[in-house]
């Protein structure tokens, strides 16, 4: 318990040095810069700042609330990142679940390393620092490679550096990125894992990758399940030969394309038509209720007698 008073002394004799303005600290070579920065100091909650650079841009009001009560009965047992603005303005670089977890309980003071970085050098830390150590979903965590590249010119190999993982994982987070926006945020959701994204990879066409999205979730198929599938669809594909009939820059053959609005006029519905490079093809007729079954159901019994 003393060890403790005394490390919370300390970060409050750092407070008073910063709150001095005859020690205002600006970068690394000013006076007492080397008392601060690496330092735990206790920063007045309110003049911290959240980061634009953060990564993370869902925050869960129950896990907050579950961190809030945390923190009260156990205290802040590791302290945000700041990066220094100005006196008594400060930038979180990471932390900010507990940053907003302090504020939900009305903590006035809250413990803290300071950084002293300038934009880029702030954007990499958050990037960085979130990566390693924030349970980001797979589609965040790639998103911040692709910025790490994007805004701070890393390569690959540079990135497998700062963060610690293998290059060859960083790519395959990357490698999420192509795929349909709907799967994506599917993953973001929470919906499918990683694996059921890195299967859908290789699948290039983004119709046929949302078909099988939409298996997944209807059937709760599992990660080995999707695999079996992604390879069934590509050792058919690999069967089929190239059509020979003429296609428009769509890719789907002029008689289908010239026949699915009369399709579509017909059953009161975008009715879906998928098409194969031999020619052969899938309709697919949608409904929204029984009512609207029983419909279409009586549309193509009429038509049958």
């Amino acid at each position: 318990m003393a060890k403790a008073t005394k490390k919370q002394a300390l970060g409050r004799g750092l407070s008073a040095l910063l709150n001095d303005p005859s020690n205002d600290i600006q970068s690394a070579q000013d006076k007492n810069a080397d008392k601060v920065v690496g330092n735990i100091v206790e920063l007045d909650i309110d003049f911290i700042e959240v980061n634009p650079f953060q990564p993370r841009t869902n925050f869960s009001e129950e896990s907050l609330r579950e961190l809030a009560s945390s923190i009260k009965e156990l205290g802040i047992i590791q302290p945000i990142t700041v990066r220094k603005l100005d006196r008594n303005a400060y930038q979180l670089v990471s932390g900010e679940r507990r940053f907003r977890a302090s504020k939900l309980l009305g903590l006035e003071t809250i413990p803290a390393y300071v950084r002293i970085a300038n934009d880029q050098e702030s954007l990499e830390m958050a990037l960085v620092e979130n990566i390693q150590r924030q349970d980001l979903d797979p589609i965040e965590i790639a998103l911040s490679y692709q910025r790490l590249i994007d805004e701070i010119n890393l390569t690959q190999e540079q990135m497998s550096e700062r963060v610690g993982k293998k290059r060859s994982t960083i790519a395959n987070y990357l490698r999420l990125l192509k795929l349909d926006p709907i799967i994506q945020t599917g993953m973001r959701d929470g919906f499918l894992s990683m694996g059921h994204g890195r299967a859908l990879i290789t699948v290039e066409d983004q119709n046929i990758q949302l078909d099988i999205y939409e298996k997944i979730l209807a059937n709760k198929l599992s990660v080995r399940e999707t695999e079996q599938l992604v390879r069934d669809y590509n050792t058919s594909e690999q069967a089929e030969t190239p059509a020979a009939k003429p296609v428009n820059k769509d890719g789907m053959p002029e008689f289908v394309k010239t026949g699915v609005k009369a399709f579509s006029e017909y059953f009161g519905h975008k009715i879906d038509v998928k098409v194969s490079r031999n020619g052969k093809g899938k309709i697919t007729i949608p409904f929204h209720s029984e009512e609207d079954f029983n419909r279409i159901k009586k549309l193509v019994q009429g038509d049958s007698k």
